[in-house]
């Protein structure tokens, strides 16, 4: 609008306005963004949903290695799973460590899973798990046969001997007590380890042990029912005539123990391999294990009336050198009538130990003693067979049981139907010698020493006087008779010596001895050839031999 419209007041030609009404709501691309997050966001969780898997919670003492969002679970070195959290339980006496487990690997979610750390362990059986040196600690896992969900389990401490599946066959061993075996303690078979001690617990009656041993396949086809078990722990050693013999199936089983089982070598033919889960005795050691049958056992009970003092319970009853069988107790006892304190040994021998030597005497005895061993005891007893105790080691002091035969021993009453069966016994040698010794000992004491020493006083007290007096009496007598002949010989030497006369004389004289030995010599030897010269003279006779220059000078 110029000025002079304005001036005028005239209405200028203006268009009227067209009025458009908007749309309440219009789509604009912008919010595709956001919805594209939007549906991401919600198929991650559909598929973190729908790809989850159990959650479980393990128990442990102690949470020392482990790491929330870090440590991982695994089986044979696989990832299964990874732990979550870890707390403390309300209680404050164990850890609670949630995992969760991929959804492909929900079997082990299940009853007879079993968990536990992996992390290094220096024990007797071995050094392990030194890979987590660098990796750190994880959770172990291992599966069960069940079917069953379980969300709650109670991690191992240890990680397991045997895990599921493993080949092989486990077998059950029972003992008096454990020794030195432990979970984990080597199996050997002839020296090669196959196997391993998976469990142990006491029997329900409390009176021994049963030890659940494993031995790989495929040396379980070696386990028959013949097969002894003995625990080779520690070290044998046996002296005898061939020196010292040291057995030990290795040096782990000094330190951790060990088990050990072979087929003995009396046994039949049958070779049927044994069952699973088939029980066996466990020996103390191999020498008991390879033993023949024993049969049934009889109980003995014998009476010593001396020092027991080495004797031991397990010490064996010998005879002619076989072990027949072993000392089960010792107690002391009173005889009121002799105001003594025996000691009675109860004993468990087998019989059929003697082999052929059993069998020909009942055979000889008659068949009636084949199972009567009282009868059988009782003919022995009649022969002289005595119970001895003897020194079985002159170092240590142990003793052992001997049955021997004395012929010259006093006879006893033995009853066959006795139950327990009392074997008579006698004094061993060396209580014999003691017993002598002691002889000897009170005749010494009889003697009477004190008297005898009081006469050997009296005459050695004589003896002094006596040298006294030849000290001052008759050794100077003596010096003078001593000079005196000194001197006589002197004059006998003056007299003898040089040429003197009657050194001279007594040349002269033994010349005549000599001629008139010549002369009786030729007269002997004429008679002897001429003996009637006796009666008529000599024939012929020469002249008288005249003297000799020598002779007539002397003259």
């Amino acid at each position: 609008m110029n000025d002079a419209e304005k001036r005028s007041g005239a209405t200028p030609n203006v268009p009227e306005p067209e009025v458009h009404r908007r749309r309440r709501w219009q789509f604009s691309l912008i919010w595709l963004v956001p919805l594209v997050v939007a549906l991401v966001g919600l198929s991650m969780v559909v598929s973190s949903y729908v790809s989850a898997g159990p959650q479980i919670t393990i128990t442990f003492q102690s949470a020392e290695g482990l790491e929330a969002g870090k440590t991982e679970v695994k089986y044979k070195n696989v990832v299964i799973g990874k732990v979550k959290t870890i707390e403390l339980s309300g209680d404050r006496s164990k850890v609670l460590v949630n995992v969760d487990l991929k959804k492909k690997d929900s079997s082990f979610a299940t009853q007879g899973s079993r968990f536990w750390v992996v992390r290094p362990r220096i024990g007797l059986g071995g050094v392990s798990g030194l890979g987590t040196l660098l990796s750190g600690a994880y959770i172990g896992a291992d599966t069960g046969q069940s079917q069953k969900a379980q969300h709650q389990f109670a991690g191992l401490e240890t990680p397991p001997p045997l895990t599921h599946g493993e080949a092989g066959s486990s077998y059950l061993l029972r003992s008096s007590d454990l020794g030195s075996l432990d979970i984990g303690s080597p199996v050997y078979f002839r020296r090669i380890q196959v196997g391993r001690v998976v469990a142990y617990h006491l029997d329900s009656d409390g009176k021994g042990v049963s030890v659940q041993v494993f031995v790989k396949a495929p040396n379980d086809k070696f386990v028959t029912k013949e097969t002894r078990f003995w625990n080779a722990s520690g070290v044998d050693v046996n002296v005898n005539a061939n020196g010292l013999k040291l057995n030990t199936e290795s040096l782990a089983t000094v330190v951790a123990g060990g088990v050990a089982f072979q087929r003995p070598p009396h046994a039949g033919k049958d070779r049927t391999r044994a069952e699973p889960g088939t029980r066996f005795k466990l020996y103390d050691g191999r020498s008991k294990a390879m033993t023949p049958p024993d049969g049934p056992p009889v109980m003995i009970t014998m009476r010593f009336r001396q020092s027991v003092r080495g004797l031991s319970v397990g010490a064996p009853i010998d005879f002619q050198g076989i072990t027949l069988g072993e000392v089960k107790a010792i107690t002391l006892n009173f005889d009121p009538k002799t105001k003594y304190f025996p000691v009675d040994v109860t004993a468990v021998v087998y019989p059929e130990r003697m082999g052929r030597a059993n069998a020909r005497f009942i055979k000889r005895a008659g068949d009636r003693y084949a199972h009567n061993h009282g009868a059988l005891l009782g003919i022995l007893v009649k022969h002289g067979l005595r119970a001895q105790l003897r020194n079985g080691n002159l170092l240590t002091g142990q003793l052992y049981v001997a049955l021997d035969f004395l012929p010259h021993s006093k006879k006893v009453k033995f009853d066959p139907d006795a139950k327990p069966l009392h074997i008579p016994t006698t004094q061993g040698n060396f209580d014999r010698i003691q017993e002598q010794v002691g002889h000897i000992v009170d005749k010494l004491d009889k003697v009477p020493f004190d008297k005898i020493g009081n006469n050997l006083n009296g005459s050695l007290k004589g003896v002094d006087q006596l040298l006294k007096k030849v000290n001052t009496q008759i050794v100077p007598q003596l010096k003078t008779t001593l000079d005196e002949a000194h001197d006589t010989l002197g004059t006998v030497n003056q007299a003898l010596g040089g040429d003197s006369p009657l050194r001279q004389n007594i040349g002269q004289t033994l010349n005549e001895l000599q001629r008139a030995a010549r002369s009786l010599r030729v007269l002997s030897d004429y008679l002897s050839r001429h003996p009637e010269a006796l009666l008529r003279g000599r024939r012929n006779a020469p002249p008288p031999l005249a003297p000799d220059k020598d002779d007539e000078g002397r003259q």
